[in-house]
């Protein structure tokens, strides 16, 4: 039997398989769902920066209501003992989780700026979590702003992360970096663990009939692979990070080509909303299979094979691809 241990962030992992942030990751009944189908770590639903600062604007208001009617009102507390915020029911979830099963457990936030939210980092761990992943999540429209001062802004952030909390750090990035090496050997400087290829932004539908934005959400597809394979074959070569792929993973076949290509994990959502918590079963089932049938001993033995370590160039390397690709296409030789 193949041995599908691995490491990522530090964690030892029974295998690569981890569910991603999603709704099924909300529900700890779901979770222990993942564990039985033989998930190697769950990441929780993201808690993101807006919804955390207009909760603790909230409670101030609501701690300071009626301070200033009378003076013998300044030492007046409301009740708050109904009042729950989504932080706190997260904090419970992770609590809960961390009481039923014995996977790692990876907690999710979402944000882009410096601010009181990051503190929630520290509750986190101190609540159980594992590790923290967070989702740098923003699409930048302000002309006047470079690139550089944008990069700059992310890597505060994940550095003040860092620093607040003992658990590791993962971080989750998009894929419109003009140099995306540069910037993740930026993101290893600032003491993060891993980097996780690539989040999905929701892209903006349009009502013809009420002339309105609409918000719209599409699952992954397997074609969505091939971009998250280069990066993490190009990446592992050359970056000290644990790379995740997330994003197309959909089958045994796309977990096992994320492995190769340097992959420490390969993370699902899209297909478990689709097929359900019982796919990863398929999926850890058809990896193995495969492993096997090539005689690989371990995942370790397998992983990083198919990265770029012997390519120099690896620009030239795919501008020759795409030739390749062209050439075929129109039928030359």
């Amino acid at each position: 039997m193949v041995n599908l241990d691995t490491h990522y962030l530090g964690l030892k992992l029974r295998n690569p398989l981890v569910a991603s942030s999603s709704p099924l990751t909300h529900d700890v009944d779901n979770i222990a769902a993942m564990e039985a189908a033989g998930a190697g770590a769950v990441v929780l639903h993201s808690l993101f920066e807006e919804q955390i600062e207009a909760e603790a604007r909230e409670l101030d208001q609501r701690l300071n209501e009626g301070t200033e009617s009378f003076a013998e009102s300044l030492s007046y507390f409301p009740d708050l003992g109904a009042y729950q915020t989504s932080s706190d029911r997260y904090l419970d979830i992770i609590q809960e989780a961390k009481s039923k099963v014995a996977i790692p457990i990876i907690a999710s936030l979402n944000g882009t700026t410096q601010g009181g939210w990051l503190d929630l980092a520290k509750r986190i761990e101190a609540a159980g979590a594992d590790a923290l992943e967070i989702n740098l999540y923003q699409i930048a429209t302000d002309a006047e702003t470079p690139s550089a001062e944008v990069e700059a802004r992310y890597l505060e952030v994940i550095a003040s992360l860092v620093a607040r909390v003992q658990i590791p750090v993962a971080v989750k990035i998009g894929d419109t970096f003009t140099t995306p090496v540069r910037f993740a050997k930026a993101v290893a400087n600032t003491g993060a663990k891993g980097l996780v290829i690539f989040n999905r932004f929701y892209q903006p539908d349009f009502d013809l009939d009420r002339l309105e934005v609409l918000p719209s959400m599409s699952l992954s597809t397997p074609a969505e692979l091939p971009l998250r394979l280069r990066w993490a074959a190009i990446l592992d070569s050359r970056v000290s990070l644990d790379i995740a792929v997330s994003g197309g993973v959909h089958s045994g076949e796309g977990a096992v080509k994320s492995v190769l290509a340097g992959a420490k994990v390969a993370m699902m959502a899209s297909a478990l909303l689709k097929n359900g918590v019982a796919h990863i079963e398929t999926v850890l089932r058809d990896m193995t299979q495969w492993l096997e049938s090539r005689e690989y001993a371990s995942l370790v033995q397998a992983r990083g094979s198919m990265n770029q370590k012997a390519v120099v160039d690896p620009a030239a390397f795919e501008r020759a691809n795409y030739i390749r690709v062209l050439n075929r296409v129109s039928g030359l030789r």
